[in-house]
């Protein structure tokens, strides 16, 4: 009897929890934009656009925009729209909410094809104006701006169009596209500190690590029971990443499909998360080595002086652990800066390579680490409106902070995806079609 009360208690918050849930697609409809990279760094942006698109029905889809990096552009959404189209018939037998594809396609647009300069904005282009001309349409819902990769066209429709931001509900899948993005996030972070925005870097992995992952709920096996032979989506879906799921940027819908879409620190299918704190920037005056600390998922930023003979003409890049990207360097007056965002805490290593012997081949090191204790309990001043994921190491799937807030209900999330799976393989009845 003494565990009656914890009992009860978690059944009070799950019932809280469905009850609120509801409100994300039943009592008004969501606006939603999303900024994808798919065809270019990660194939799992594949997954997540066919997850999507069962789901079309339940939002106002407003805008698909292929973002930069890798070889993806517009024409690997419209891929997925073609499959789509030849679920179309049965989809809709089930809710005449579905889009048109020709309807999808119109919405497609290009973004911009390669990470910006130092600054972290460009010129605007087809995806950035698109974000501004949604957001400034007659309408009084939030515009809500899913962010599968580079974060580029938001940071130039912020730029050109300072005036959409109270609109603006971002959803920001950082960690690896951080690390790609991290000047158009400096750019954002410094220059739009109001914007409302979730960061999560680490518990989006929630969605393919960890939770029950026995028999049918297990990364491939679901996919072969419940995905493969499920219309031309499914099958689609199943030669992405050897059919095995990964997903990882389906959390930014989850969220709006189950919890609460204006507090983000309430439990969702796309995870709970935590007002951000502040000083999540090092900038380092001299070459590292592994005594010196950075904030893991942070911006680190090294202003070295600029070496005796070395001119706007000479060129330099900042390379970490050997891969990519590198870090261009950028000449300010007598200080030579390098940007870069550490998705892993561990000890990272970099190299200069340069036109200019007196840095060619200079090395160091750093350790990127998480944040005590001390700093993630005081929210930000700066950033009344900005998340992050929940340092609360009991909220921790291994070394994946807050990815638990999500695995906890990955039978849910995997047993409703099924459920829409099911649509496109077989037309309604009578009973299962949606009203209107």
């Amino acid at each position: 009897m003494k565990h009656a009360p914890l009992a009860c208690a978690t059944l009070l918050a799950l019932t809280t929890f469905a009850l609120a849930s509801t409100s994300a697609m039943e009592d008004q409809r969501l606006r939603v934009i999303v900024s994808t990279d798919i065809g270019g760094t990660d194939p799992d942006d594949f997954q997540s656009m066919v997850h999507l698109l069962v789901y079309a029905d339940s939002f106002d889809l407003e805008g698909l925009v292929a973002s930069p990096f890798g070889q993806g552009l517009k024409k690997d959404i419209l891929t997925v729209i073609d499959h789509f189209e030849k679920d179309y018939p049965n989809l809709k037998s089930y809710s005449d909410r579905y889009p048109a594809p020709d309807a999808l396609r119109a919405i497609t647009k290009q973004g911009a094809t390669d990470a910006h300069d130092f600054t972290g904005v460009g010129k605007p282009g087809e995806g950035s104006e698109w974000i501004i001309q949604c957001a400034r349409r007659d309408d009084s819902r939030p515009l809500h701006i899913l962010v599968w990769g580079g974060i580029e066209d938001l940071a130039q429709a912020l730029h050109d169009a300072p005036d959409i931001l109270p609109k603006l509900r971002v959803f920001f899948i950082g960690g690896p596209n951080k690390k790609w993005s991290v000047d158009a996030y400096n750019y954002i972070e410094q220059n739009h500190p109001a914007l409302w925005m979730i960061e999560s870097n680490a518990t989006y992995r929630g969605w393919f690590v960890g939770g029950n992952q026995k028999g049918e709920w297990g990364n491939r096996e679901f996919v072969k029971q419940h995905i493969a032979g499920h219309g031309a989506l499914g099958d689609y879906f199943a030669t992405q990443l050897k059919g095995t799921i990964k997903m990882g940027d389906t959390p930014s819908l989850a969220r709006l499909i189950h919890g609460t879409p204006e507090d983000p620190t309430q439990p969702s299918w796309g995870g709970k998360y935590v007002r951000i704190w502040d000083g999540r920037k090092t900038i380092f005056d001299h070459l590292t080595t592994p005594a010196d600390t950075a904030e893991v998922f942070g911006v680190t930023e090294f202003a070295l002086p600029v070496p005796e003979g070395y001119s706007s003409k000479n060129t330099a890049v900042m390379i970490f652990d050997g891969g990519v990207p590198a870090s261009p360097g950028k000449h300010e007056g007598q200080v030579l800066r390098f940007r870069f965002s550490p998705r892993d805490a561990k000890v990272w290593s970099y190299q200069i390579k340069s036109d200019f012997a007196g840095l060619d081949g200079k090395p160091g090191k750093f350790t990127a680490a998480p944040p005590t204790i001390d700093r993630t309990g005081k929210p930000s001043t700066i950033h009344p409106n900005w998340w992050i994921d929940d340092p609360d190491p009991t909220t921790a799937e291994g070394v994946h902070p807050g990815a638990k807030s999500v695995n906890q209900w990955r039978e849910d999330f995997l047993r409703d995806f099924a459920t829409r799976m099911d649509r496109c393989k077989t037309p309604a009845s009578p009973e299962q079609k949606s009203p209107r």
